[in-house]
């Protein structure tokens, strides 16, 4: 198995994490990773970031994604939908670098959580006046992904998720 088939096989939802900080070169290693994903249309991707490691500030997103609250280092994705070529798949886009972010977040030996947060309009309200955006008409809290090393029982590892019969060729 290649190194790259491991990272996705490996790859799981990090829960729980050590009290351990999460280094500044990496965070920037998964930002990097993230700002590669493919987007609508080469320079109209919609993505931008806010890195949070103010425990005040992740306790506050903690109450509306509860899983934050304990995370050494969460990144709140943010659609700017000015930037958006196509405006209305601007969450495809904004899922492309999350799933690179996760998959760059295994590769460094860390591991990470996708927590949800588009389309509903009051999470995303929430979760934007807490990073400091007023108005969420053109720029869209999507997702957080909280990142670090995985607790006890919580490592990242293989599960076979294959299911030959959701494959279907020509025609469902």
């Amino acid at each position: 198995m290649s190194d790259f088939e491991e990272i996705i096989n490996t790859r799981r939802s990090i829960r729980e994490y050590q009290d351990k900080e999460v280094s500044d070169e990496d965070i920037l290693k998964i930002l990097k990773a993230g700002m590669q994903a493919p987007g609508s249309r080469l320079g109209a991707e919609p993505w931008e970031f806010v890195v949070v490691k103010n425990k005040e500030t992740l306790a506050k997103l903690g109450e509306i994604k509860p899983r934050v609250t304990n995370a050494p280092v969460a990144i709140v994705l943010v659609a700017n939908i000015e930037r958006a070529f196509y405006k209305l798949v601007w969450q495809q886009d904004m899922g492309a670098a999350a799933e690179n972010m996760l998959l760059e977040a295994v590769n460094l030996g860390l591991g990470a959580l996708w927590n949800g947060v588009a389309p509903e309009e009051e999470r995303m309200k929430a979760i934007g006046e807490i990073i400091g955006i007023d108005d969420i008409t053109q720029t869209k809290p999507y997702c957080i992904i909280t990142i670090g090393y995985p607790a006890e029982g919580w490592e990242n590892k293989f599960m076979d998720k294959f299911d030959e019969e959701r494959i279907h060729y020509e025609k469902y």
